[in-house]
């Protein structure tokens, strides 16, 4: 079973919100998930993400692979450190 860490969207039409969560990568987007992890919310100007973090390490260290939205979320919160650029 693999998994992935990656954002569901919730809310009323053109009015996003989005819950970071943990699920099969074989379940759709609004599907079937884990366990939730985080929220994130475009509209706000400040804090935009919320993550628990015994909950995110929890799932890293358990082999969860995060999605490019959520990979760079994580690096801005100091979970992931930034990988250095080849040349």
């Amino acid at each position: 079973m693999a998994l992935k860490m990656r954002l569901a969207r919730f809310g009323k039409k053109k009015s996003p919100f989005y819950r970071i969560i943990v699920a099969e990568i074989t379940s759709p987007r609004d599907g079937r998930f884990v366990e939730q992890v985080g929220t994130y919310d475009p509209k706000l100007a400040a804090n935009k993400v919320v993550l628990n973090e015994v909950k995110v390490r929890k799932w890293l260290d358990q082999g969860a692979i995060p999605t490019d939205t959520v990979r760079s979320f994580l690096k801005e919160k100091g979970f992931l450190k930034p990988q250095p650029k080849s040349s």
